[in-house]
């Protein structure tokens, strides 16, 4: 059970230019992973839990926000949020 979330240097820094209530969503889904563990999680509909295609394969992305992701990665057993990515309408 995977349940170990680390943030990466680019994601904290990441995190000090995103509103509050983002920042407060992120720990929240941590402190689920670290209860439930990843798998219990990603059956949680509300996180929109997904893997990325293209340039991102290989890395997921759970949702914050209608504007905000959080990308992360599995390493070693453990979670490792690479991002967290303002994402816009027209970039779709």
């Amino acid at each position: 059970m995977i349940n170990k979330v680390v943030i990466s240097r680019k994601a904290r820094k990441s995190l000090k230019k995103v509103p509050f209530y983002i920042v407060v969503k992120l720990q929240a889904w941590v402190n689920d992973v670290e209860v439930q563990g990843l798998e219990g999680v990603r059956k949680v509909p509300g996180w929109h839990d997904e893997p990325l295609h293209g340039k991102g394969k290989g890395q997921r992305s759970i949702r914050l926000s209608k504007s905000y992701r959080a990308i992360y990665v599995i390493k070693e057993a453990q979670i490792e949020f690479v991002s967290i990515e303002e994402v816009h309408k027209h970039g779709y």
